[in-house]
């Protein structure tokens, strides 16, 4: 029904790249909140992005923070003891949860409207008031051990070391949102730096408040005003480790000992994400039109010579210069060099080759509906403005982003692809394996 409501919706929506308007306001203490009337009867989401992520773990030996308080931000505060408020939540017929990426940390509630006034109490007093004792940070911090353990059983998480360490060489980028294997070991000792981490980062100035859904945006603002204007405090400002230029091709091998399919990883350096440039629009172009499941490439591994059970491109807006790539699942290690070399060829003609415009026409369209048809939900909208907006900075930043793409041309394409895309720039990880089931 969502669904049918959205669509009926985009007939009657603004111009422009997304299908609804948006309201923003800013408090006097430098919180952004952002609306989004949305119809979705008696449905509200509450979607917080604070600005940090493992980006911003500066400090040797205190990597994995800001995951970690995704953990911790749940532990409740002197009015709201550890607990109390997911019961009082969930009683209202809330749910809510939350993650952590590179760039930013994101708090997610969605439920319905007649319960906000409660919600909008209860969020701004965590936000404010966080209190945890030693005991509980240590619980949380071993808790986060238990996670990586968990996840270092699957051979993604330990590609992504390997290509993050291969790639990088003093960018923060280096490590994954949990951080290094000793410096979790760490963490359980480190509760007094915990409570800078959360003094640096959780301010107004550094937090945006999405609310999308069915609510009184006169009442909406007014309790915000009360609940959330006595909030103080400055972000941080740290120095972020700036990468390097590569200077030739990396290469490094990951070798996995139980029976899985053997991985090829190309990547390519590209520069940070954007809303007053074009680069962001061109990257998100090229990444479908280089390994999506309608290019040549994967038309040739996949579906022809089936070299190749998953082809997938891998790009992700940053705050700073990233990686785009295309990560293919072999389906036997001889496949490996005629699938690196068909890769290679698929980026390398986008700097050589002609652009096929229709194709590029195509691929543009097809991201714009998209986009459009997954935003049926509250939820749904919420989470890709407040993680765009998170990354880039801007309340719009979605919005100008998708108005970019649209006008991507065959000439920006060739442009793009050879000042980024060459020798210079890629890391190449191989993952070995035993053959077997995935």
């Amino acid at each position: 029904m969502l669904a049918l409501i959205a669509a009926a919706s985009l007939a009657a929506a603004p111009p422009g790249a997304l299908p609804f308007q948006t309201k923003t306001s800013t408090l006097k203490n430098g919180l952004t909140v952002v609306r989004v009337p949305f119809p979705s009867p008696g449905l509200i989401a509450w979607y917080s992005v604070v600005r940090v992520g493992s980006r911003n773990e500066v400090e040797p030996g205190h990597t994995g923070f800001a995951h970690f308080f995704e953990h911790i931000m749940f532990k409740g505060t002197k009015a709201w003891p550890e607990g109390s408020a997911e019961a009082m939540l969930g009683k209202l017929g809330f749910a809510g949860n939350a993650y952590t990426s590179d760039d930013v940390t994101v708090y997610h509630v969605t439920g319905p409207s007649s319960g906000l006034e409660q919600l909008i109490e209860i969020e701004a007093d965590r936000f404010k008031n966080l209190d945890y004792g030693e005991a509980t940070f240590q619980t949380e911090a071993k808790a986060v051990l238990g996670e990586y353990n968990k996840n270092a059983a699957n051979p993604y998480l330990k590609i992504e070391e390997t290509l993050l360490a291969t790639a990088f060489k003093s960018h923060t980028y280096r490590h994954t949102t949990l951080g290094f294997l000793d410096d979790i070991k760490e963490m359980p000792s480190r509760y007094e730096y915990s409570k800078q981490f959360f003094k640096r980062w959780y301010t107004p100035d550094n937090v945006m408040i999405f609310v999308v859904g069915d609510f009184d945006d006169k009442k909406l603002m007014a309790a915000i005003e009360k609940r959330y204007g006595d909030w103080s405090g400055t972000a941080a400002t740290v120095e972020i480790p700036k990468e390097l230029a590569q200077a030739g091709p990396r290469n490094a091998t990951l070798q996995w000992h139980s029976p899985t399919l053997p991985r090829h990883l190309v990547y390519w350096k590209i520069p940070a994400g954007t809303v007053t440039g074009t680069d962001s629009a061109v990257q998100l172009v090229i990444s479908e039109y280089v390994a999506g499941k309608t290019s040549p490439l994967y038309k040739s591994l996949v579906l022809d010579k089936q070299l190749v059970e998953v082809l997938e491109p891998d790009f992700s807006v940053h705050r700073d210069p990233h990686l785009f790539g295309v990560f293919a699942m072999l389906k036997d290690e001889p496949a490996r060099p005629a699938v690196d070399a068909a890769v290679l060829a698929a980026v390398k003609e986008l700097s050589t080759g002609t652009v096929d415009p229709l194709r590029l026409k195509a691929i543009q369209d097809h991201l714009k509906y998209e986009l459009i048809m997954r935003l049926e939900t509250p939820g749904a909208v919420a989470d890709a403005l407040a993680r765009t907006a998170g990354i880039l900075g801007t309340p719009d930043a979605l919005e100008q982003l998708m108005k970019k793409v649209g006008a991507v041309k065959p000439a920006d394409v060739t442009a793009y692809a050879k000042k980024y895309l060459h020798d210079e720039t890629r890391t190449t990880v191989v993952f070995e394996a035993p053959g077997g089931a995935r």
